[in-house]
């Protein structure tokens, strides 16, 4: 059994052990890690992620025969089997449980959009690790969206279910992210990462090119986004925005950065020259991606990773030394940086192949941040974006 099998096989048991009957179908949503571009889509820039090789499975099934209330139910497995109910005849507004949020500004989302709901039950599974950076709430949210449009005859595009997945995370789940995870979970080709501009959605797949490894280097250190910075820091970047007269930091250059910085404080310039020149650094890397240039990656991605930490504030000491220490061992054999919104998590290393052990090697024998959870560095592969991944 391969780890999508396990992950059917948990949420069709815990389906059948919630509502005593076999769901009809299962959906999958994957998780995702960026490459470049952080902090950058909800200042409408450019981000190069990909999804990857682990998601969240929702197997789902009709309301039970002869129900008078017309509802969604749902059952966490991973939340210990918590369960939620979201009737669909009333108003939706946000509940108790963070991830039940997620399915009520789903619904939300689509009854905004004209789409009524179809009353259902459903069971969600999941591999994507929880407060690590792989986006397991976008996971969650497109995998939702998915599936609930589906079961109600709503034939949605792959862009259209990451924006209600974000809505559902911004509006409902309390968290100001912009569209990228969404983006990448719905629409990313296997493979491939997923050039993406925030602003307009316009997107297209970039090779990974052959002989190159996706290093996903879990720190150990984890954080809770919603009660983290990560608000304040789109707060401050939109205050920066406003100083320069721009409606995001996307339309800013670096030549207007510098010579109309006028009074703005140190803190607010600092956001904004990591917005902008981190911007410039993502075609950059993509082209150095698709062409296997690993030097050229070893340059921007520390550039983007010492930008992250210094001007944007959103790394720790013990990241930075980990950081510093896979970066001597790779030299010019690849990059790494923080990926995600920071404050703990992962990082991600673009490596040659034959480079894995020695960062493995570096990692268990070298590296102690005293967190609750031992380092650990996993290959990922690019998956492709959501879908129906089994009838019956």
């Amino acid at each position: 059994m391969d780890r999508r099998e396990h992950l059917m096989a948990r949420a069709a048991a815990g389906y059948r052990e919630a509502f005593g009957a076999a769901p009809a179908r299962f959906y999958a949503a994957p998780g995702r890690v960026n490459l470049i571009g952080e902090h950058v889509d909800y200042n409408g820039g450019l981000v190069l992620p990909c999804a990857i090789d682990r998601e969240t499975v929702i197997a789902l099934g009709p309301a039970e025969e002869g129900t008078a209330d017309a509802c969604v139910e749902a059952v966490a497995i991973d939340m210990a089997g918590a369960r939620g109910r979201v009737d669909l005849a009333g108003p939706i507004t946000p509940g108790a449980q963070e991830w039940e949020n997620h399915l009520r500004g789903v619904i939300a989302g689509l009854a905004e959009r004209g789409h009524a709901v179809e009353p259902a039950r459903l069971a969600i599974a999941g591999d994507v690790p929880m407060g690590a950076g792989l986006s397991s709430s976008a996971s969650l949210g497109v995998a939702l969206a998915l599936a609930l449009s589906d079961a109600s005859g709503a034939a949605l595009a792959p862009a259209t279910w990451a924006q209600i997945a974000q809505g559902a995370e911004n509006d409902f789940a309390g968290c100001a992210c912009g569209i990228m995870d969404q983006m990448a979970s719905a629409c990313a080709s296997a493979g491939h990462a997923l050039l993406l501009d925030c602003a307009s959605l316009e997107h297209r797949p970039v090779p990974i090119a052959p002989g190159l490894a996706i290093m996903v280097i879990d720190t150990g250190i984890r954080r809770q986004l919603t009660t983290s910075a990560f608000n304040q820091r789109r707060a401050e970047c939109e205050a920066a925005a406003a100083h320069y007269g721009v409606a995001l930091l996307r339309d800013l250059s670096p030549e207007r950065l510098v010579a109309d910085r006028g009074a703005l404080d140190e803190v607010l310039f600092a956001r904004a020259r990591h917005v902008v020149h981190e911007i410039a650094r993502v075609e950059r890397a993509a082209d150095a991606l698709a062409a296997g240039k690993t030097a050229v990656l070893a340059e921007v991605m520390a550039a983007s990773h010492w930008s992250l930490s210094e001007d944007f504030a959103v790394s720790l000491p013990a990241i930075d030394a980990l950081v510093s220490l896979v970066a001597d061992v790779l030299g010019d054999a690849g990059g790494v940086r923080l990926t995600g919104a920071g404050f703990g998590g992962c990082l991600v290393a673009l490596v040659a192949e034959e480079m894995t052990s020695a960062v493995r090697d570096a990692i268990s024998t070298r590296y102690n941040p005293g967190a609750a959870l031992p380092a650990r560095a996993e290959v990922f592969a690019a998956q492709a974006g959501a879908g129906l991944i089994r009838i019956g």
